[in-house]
């Protein structure tokens, strides 16, 4: 009686209006007047949730989200797409674009913990303006959301900074960035299931090393070459080719017009003033020192390797106000390049069965000797007619193996389909036809074809071994050392051609010989990794190592005041290690201050000598190679299918075999079921009677004869 009452205050007490009101005498309630008021007390303590609270939208985890687009779209990559909308509203999206912006903007890690109420909730603001249509690109005065980093008050601007920051080129706003993370994320996933496996630019687990590894394994028997320059379609935009070709698969009309806005934006580029150049400019500079939260510049190794970047991967676009969004529209772009590609593979290869490679119907390689994959042995004059293509951003390589006749008939429609379809202008000057022999560069590599005699040994007839030599060609990847002496004069590492002569790096000019040395030999380390597949690596880090090591002996002469670079070297010795500016006095040895402590450690350069170089990297390259990344998406979905459990289970079946899981099964169902205390064991071993082992054993009502061995095995499967 007393919880009853005490039930019906509470609830009088709750769903009483005014909280001044002396509460009245307590009455005793109906039961359905009682159940009635239970529920809206109930409706009453649970609120619906805010659409605009930032931490009611955060649902699932946004790895989560994003590796279930990249499943989905990779278990059917032929579908068309027509409701993007969703994954636009998911803040979660929103976030984790958040905090990848934000790692690059500061250079630390963002974690999700540290992210405050107030920046979740500008970032929602975000959302809700590119949701609703009022998004502006290129916004340079007014921002849902600010940088972490950006400290500036625009409302208490001056006339002229305001001026200044309308009518000059500014980096992009941060706002810009997350809403361009964002459609990456969604995009992404998207086309690279539908993209072609001949293209390796601007997409992830794809390098320059694929592509030099690709070539030698399956260009080893082309002739002619074809190559093949659009890097004027990655310079302007044509709105109209970028958003047709984003419509083949994505229909979806919120991403589409915000695409389509990035691109018809004007973006701003003048340059400021030269007046104000000059007034700003100093006599003397000084060391500038970084904020707070500013991340540090590239260092000094790593900026120099980006001058290595070859021709064909110098170029990135950059379209409209799309910033990282650009490399993967031109993909789209030139996809259907890529394809129509496919299709002359298809149309142009015609078998020959006297030829020695490429004679079967299917187009599988039949290579004379399997121990060098880019071995082709010579063929008569009836040979297969093939074709096989790689795309690298905007340059092609082509290779053909026919006469030249059917190379020139490529080019011609290769010039009207780039005219028809991409809009481009092309002549035969851009695309130029070239034989193995005389060399093709690409990648800063050469291709060449070498004549090799080997020894072929094969079984005949009644098993006799037959030796015999052969002749073949062998396709080799050089490293352009030319190409390589260009780069370092456009670094103003050397000077000349012929006799190349290193100069001093300046830039080190201030640093101590030890963080000098850490440097470079960071930067030789990432020279050795780049040329890792040509044939000569060793040859041409040694000449590296020589440009590096001259131009610091030459910085080290200027530096110490030693007059010249032999002297430098019989004080530092060869590799640069010993210190070269010694205290003056009775001080002990560099030796003996490194052991306490109170010196430096100088280390000395890599690969001063060829026999230090690493060999060339001869790893045999699969023929259906995918990135690690689309192994495992595969293999995911595979697993997943049902289809593939059924067919596991029906060859095991067939071939009679027992599953682990089964195995494992069966043994504890036999312990179950045959369930022995550990002392009868024992003393059923101790009494060795097979009758009292029967006895034992529940539900053994059988024959003794025939259930003797079956019981030794349940004892056996019992005691383990």
């Amino acid at each position: 009686m007393n919880r009853r009452r005490f039930t019906l205050f509470t609830l009088q007490l709750l769903t009483h209006t005014n909280p001044l009101h002396t509460i009245p005498t307590l009455t005793p309630l109906h039961p359905h007047l009682l159940r009635h008021l239970s529920s809206t007390t109930t409706n009453f303590r649970r609120p619906p949730p805010d659409p605009n609270d930032p931490s009611t939208l955060l649902k699932e985890d946004g790895f989560s989200l994003c590796s279930q687009m990249w499943i989905d779209n990779f278990r059917h990559p032929d579908k068309i797409i027509t409701n993007l909308s969703s994954y636009l509203r998911r803040f979660e999206l929103w976030l984790l674009a958040y905090q990848k912006v934000t790692t690059d903007e500061t250079g630390s890690y963002t974690p999700r913990s540290s992210i405050q109420r107030p920046q979740l909730e500008d970032l929602l603001a975000l959302r809700n303006a590119v949701i609703d249509g009022n998004f502006k690109w290129g916004s340079r005065l007014k921002f849902h959301i600010k940088s972490p980093i950006d400290k500036t008050d625009y409302e208490s601007l001056s006339k002229r900074k305001i001026k200044m920051i309308l009518t000059t080129t500014q980096p992009t706003p941060f706002q810009d960035k997350i809403v361009q993370e964002v459609l990456l994320m969604i995009l992404e996933p998207i086309y690279e299931p539908r993209f072609s496996e001949k293209s390796y630019a601007f997409r992830p687990g794809r390098t320059p090393h694929t592509v030099l590894r690709v070539i030698r394994r399956n260009f080893a028997g082309y002739l002619w070459y074809l190559k093949g320059d659009l890097s004027t379609l990655l310079d302007g935009v044509k709105v109209g080719l970028v958003i047709n070709a984003v419509m083949r698969d994505v229909r979806d009309k919120m991403v589409v017009d915000l695409l389509k806005s990035a691109l018809v934006t004007p973006v701003v580029v003048s340059n400021v003033d030269d007046r104000e150049k000059k007034k700003t400019k100093r006599k003397y500079q000084k060391k500038r020192v970084l904020n707070e939260d500013e991340p540090k510049p590239d260092p000094y190794w790593l900026d120099t390797f980006f001058g290595f970047a070859p021709e064909e991967a110098e170029k990135v676009p950059n379209w409209g106000h799309c910033g990282i969004l650009s490399p993967l529209l031109a993909n789209i772009v030139l996809d259907e390049l890529d394809r129509w590609l496919e299709g002359k593979m298809k149309e142009i290869y015609v078998p020959s069965k006297s030829d020695v490679i490429w004679n079967c119907p299917e187009g599988e390689a039949e290579q004379g000797n399997t121990s060098w994959p880019e071995f082709v042995p010579t063929s008569g004059p009836d040979k297969t007619r093939k074709m096989d293509f790689i795309r690298y951003g905007g340059h092609i390589l082509i290779g053909v193996r026919g006469p030249r006749a059917d190379t020139a008939t490529l080019r011609k429609q290769l010039i009207e389909f780039c005219d028809q379809k991409l809009m481009v202008k092309l002549d035969n000057e851009c695309l130029p036809i070239e034989h193995i022999t005389k060399g093709i560069m690409f990648l800063d590599h050469v291709l060449c074809r070498r004549v090799v005699y080997p020894t072929l040994r094969y079984t005949a007839t009644g098993g006799k071994i037959i030796s015999e030599k052969g002749v073949g060609t062998l396709l080799s990847v050089t490293a352009s050392l030319k190409q390589c002496i260009r780069q370092f004069r456009k670094l103003s590492f050397l000077k000349g051609d012929r006799d190349p002569d290193p100069q001093p790096c300046f830039r080190m000019f201030h640093a101590t010989q030890a963080h000098t040395n850490a440097q470079m030999n960071k930067f030789l380390a990432t020279m050795v990794e780049w040329y890792r597949f040509a044939d000569n690596r060793k040859k041409i880090v040694n000449f590296c190592s020589y440009i590096i090591r001259g131009s610091l002996a030459k910085l080290y002469a200027a530096k110490y005041k030693l007059r010249s670079r032999a002297k430098v070297y019989k004080i530092g010795s060869r590799n640069l290690s010993r210190p070269l500016k010694e205290k003056k006095g009775q001080s002990p040895e560099y030796h003996n201050l490194l052991r306490m402590g109170l010196a430096e450690s100088i280390d000395g350069l890599q690969y001063t000598r060829m026999s230090l170089v690493p060999e060339t990297d001869y790893t045999p390259f699969p023929g259906n190679w995918r990135p690690d990344h689309e192994k495992s998406l595969l293999e995911y979905i595979k697993l997943e299918d049902p289809k593939t459990l059924e067919e596991q289970q029906s060859c095991i079946r067939e071939q009679g075999l027992v599953t682990p899981q089964d195995y494992i099964s069966m043994l504890v169902w036999n312990y179950k079921r045959n369930s022995l205390p550990m002392e009868h064991l024992s003393l059923a071993k101790s009494d060795g009677s097979v009758v009292g082992n029967q006895h034992l054993l529940a539900s053994s009502n059988q024959d003794d004869a025939s259930k003797e061995g079956e019981n030794d095995a349940r004892m056996n499967e019992a005691q383990m």
